[in-house]
């Protein structure tokens, strides 16, 4: 059997296209081949409401499982509620609403053992034929990105008695620091259930799961919690880009159609990739040519522009993982939370205005001032940022 579209990963980004076009393609013969015994792995995806447009919005809902009107940050110097709808979905949420819907288009439990634009090839021997295959799985090391690394550990957490939040804090920083910007996540899912989440933004990551998990109780306990029980726990790296060069990094790719992580779309900043994930899955259901020449050039174009739209926030990034101290890197995230509330909306939803970036650059600096220049101006010769 030859497929029109074979989709070599079931996450976000992946098991997004499949279900938007299952719901207005479905007359496409379409396959999804995961490895772990379920699609969507075992995440927790967030995002702002001015993220997404309202018809976004409206067909994303069914995998939304909390909603919150608005969000808290701490910091050293203060603290910050923002009237910004904010919104989750998980990977549980993620099975019982995608994977239902693929059904028998959804093979699991299967390795991959190579990919290429048109066929993949399983561990078993068996190989599978499309117009074109899909490559989303996940984030792939490339010499010509320059990238931090946000690292987490995450706990579902029980406790015994209400937890008392009435909104999410999508940063505290009022924790100790260590080697780059330290904080913790926290999703308030239900009166005594929460997300905890001990994030770091570093160089390399070298911290152990048990240090996170520490780090974890530590701040529970900080909080007046008692933990009954830990019901999930979950991991990961999200790639920082400070600099890369695009074409280079594209060509590796040698005509591969990708999608998520893997295609280089996610908020260089956050790390969030939902958004990102929400317009390719729109953008897949408007073509009409579904072969892997066309799709491979169509989402490099897809992606360049992405990657334009994000130049400042590279240099943003740079400025925060090379200029100055990286137990001080919170300074700058604190000064960013005193900006106006638009501004914050506007940089989270990728769409910053030239008057939002002079906003952000302008004033003294939380870090020394030549160490910023110098931060700014690094990677820009010859093969980095000016091949835009």
């Amino acid at each position: 059997m030859t497929y029109d579209l074979i989709f070599a990963g079931g996450g976000l980004a992946n098991g997004l296209i499949a279900w938007r076009l299952r719901q207005l393609r479905p007359e496409l013969n379409i396959l999804c081949i995961e490895e772990q015994p379920h699609m969507g792995g075992n995440h927790t995806w967030s995002f702002h409401a001015q993220d997404l447009s309202a018809a976004q919005q409206q067909w994303i809902a069914p995998l939304v499982v909390q909603r919150w009107p608005c969000y808290d940050v701490h910091f050293p110097g203060g603290a910050r509620r923002l009237p910004s709808e904010y919104a989750s979905v998980t990977s549980e949420r993620f099975v019982q609403v995608i994977e239902a819907a693929l059904g028998d288009d959804v093979r699991t439990g299967e390795t991959i053992a190579e990919v290429s634009p048109r066929s993949v090839r399983l561990a078993s021997g068996e190989t599978l034929h499309a117009g074109a295959v899909i490559d989303g799985r996940g984030v792939k090391g490339s010499p010509h990105l320059v990238l931090g690394q946000q690292a987490f550990l995450g706990q579902l957490l029980q406790l015994q008695a209400p937890h008392g939040l009435e909104a999410p804090i999508i940063m505290d920083a009022r924790v100790a620091q260590g080697d780059g910007y330290r904080f913790v996540y926290v999703l308030p899912f239900s009166a005594d259930t929460v997300l905890v989440e001990d994030t770091h933004y570093v160089d390399q990551h070298v911290l152990c799961a048990e240090q996170l998990r520490r780090h974890i109780d530590e701040y529970a306990q900080a909080q007046g919690w008692t933990v009954a029980a830990c019901l999930r726990e979950e991991q990961g790296v999200l790639p920082i880009t400070l600099a890369g060069d695009f074409d280079r990094f594209w060509a590796q790719g040698q005509g591969q159609p990708r999608s998520g992580l893997r295609a280089g779309l996610f908020h260089c900043t956050t790390g969030y990739s939902l958004p990102d994930a929400v317009r390719l899955a729109d953008w897949f259901a408007s073509q009409r040519n579904l072969q892997a020449d066309a799709l491979a050039d169509g989402i490099q174009t897809f992606a360049r522009q992405a990657w334009r739209r994000q130049r400042f926030y590279r240099l943003l990034n740079r400025m925060l993982f090379l200029a100055g101290r990286p137990q001080d890197r919170w300074q700058v995230m604190q000064r960013f939370y005193r900006l106006p509330e638009g501004l914050i909306s506007r940089f989270y939803a990728g769409h910053s205005r030239l008057t939002d970036k002079l906003r952000i650059v302008s004033g003294k600096p939380p870090v020394p001032v030549r160490a910023a220049i110098r931060a700014m101006l690094r990677f820009l010769p010859r093969h980095y940022e000016t091949r835009e």
